[in-house]
């Protein structure tokens, strides 16, 4: 039994009957957003706010998933170039990291930083991932501080990698032609979905009658305007600005909502293995969608931020100066270094967006920039 089957374990059994309260307290339907939010986030129950492990690169190490951090350092030491110029262009001398996993990128930017940064503030929501970064980030312990809410008022470089996708989102269905919104029920003993016509629509048409499957993206665009609102009270008062790269899987609208993306992008992770199927072994897998970068940036624009740019992540490291230092690197390290630029592993399905309170061109974008497609 590998340590994910968690189907008599009591922290998971709990999470079950707290999802189960919630369906009967909205009156016997809950819209997925909700669903995701407390599989994912319930406080000491959820799957980012549980004990389990979920960041390695091997399902022997009982982890789930890889994140570019933890498949090369080579990641951080280069994300720390552009880092270190949106630093000099706000004024400041701290980042904001979301989401930071196991602490991987963060002790890689701080490494690389010196004294480019006197503070790194970390939002996490997670205990148990908490206790993981503070061992990791032990040599850095003076410039670091854990924070599980935004300020009102925000100054420096904001760094999320992979946080946009873990963000709930509604699903939306087209069936028969109609609209409908995909909630959750508790039936027969266990979670099921279930459907309800519904007025939202996705944020562009979707040719066709043939049935369809998407997400909306709500919270990660609320998030983002959220962002722009601290940026601007942060600058309002210090005179400071700030900037923002976010880098996840994803597309810009056209290609996200594309007829023959008919099943959506929600998919679960677990032991390095993927499925689409959310309401099995809940708590103990990660459920996320592909971001719509269009939607994320028209959220930034329309809260007062500039779009900097918007480009893959290929063409932003190797902009950023990834290849010189592989040059003479051990073939173990180069090849797990350009896992995160070829296209048929990172290079090409995730995407770098950068946002800022004032409009400057960042290294990571002067070529191969396509913010022209969102």
């Amino acid at each position: 039994m590998n340590s994910h089957q968690l189907s008599n374990d009591p922290g998971q059994q709990a999470l079950y009957t707290l999802i189960q309260r919630s369906i009967t307290n909205a009156g016997g339907w809950l819209g997925f957003d909700r669903f995701m939010a407390l599989a994912l986030y319930a406080p000491g129950l959820g799957y980012y706010a549980n004990s389990l492990r979920k960041f390695g690169l091997t399902p022997e190490s009982g982890s789930d998933f890889a994140t570019a951090p933890e498949m090369s350092p080579h990641f951080g030491c280069t994300l720390a170039h552009p880092v270190r110029e949106a630093l000099t262009v706000t004024g400041t001398d701290e980042v904001w990291e979301f989401g930071a996993g196991s602490g991987a990128l963060a002790k890689q930017l701080l490494d690389a930083l010196g004294d480019a940064v006197q503070r790194y503030t970390i939002v996490d929501l997670s205990g148990s991932l908490r206790a993981r970064q503070q061992e990791t980030l032990a040599s850095h312990a003076h410039k670091v501080r854990w924070v599980d809410a935004l300020p009102e008022q925000l100054s420096g470089v904001v760094v999320g990698n992979e946080v946009l996708d873990a963000m709930p989102v509604q699903l939306l269905v087209r069936k028969s032609g109609v609209w409908h919104e995909r909630g959750v029920v508790w039936r027969e003993d266990a979670l099921q979905s279930e459907d309800r016509v519904t007025e939202l629509r996705p944020p562009v048409d979707v040719p066709g009658d043939h049935d369809y499957l998407t997400e909306i993206h709500s919270q990660a665009e609320a998030f983002v305007a959220t962002l722009a609102d601290r940026f601007k009270a942060g600058e309002s008062a210090t005179g400071k600005g700030g900037a923002a790269f976010l880098i996840d899987y994803g597309f810009p609208e056209g290609e996200y909502f594309h007829p023959q993306r008919h099943m959506g992008t929600l998919m679960c992770h677990q032991l390095h293995k993927s499925d689409t199927d959310p309401l099995q072994d809940v708590g103990a897998k990660d459920i996320t969608a592909h971001v719509n970068f269009t939607g994320v940036a028209l959220a930034a624009q329309d809260a007062g931020l500039h779009v900097l740019g918007y480009t893959t992540q290929a063409h932003f490291l190797i902009n950023c100066g990834l290849l010189p230092p592989l040059v003479d690197a051990p073939i173990a390290e180069k090849a797990m270094a350009q896992k995160l630029i070829t296209e048929h592993e990172m290079g090409e399905l995730f995407k770098v967006v950068a946002f800022g309170t004032s409009e400057w061109e960042p290294m990571g974008f002067a070529h191969g920039d396509r913010s022209h497609t969102l």
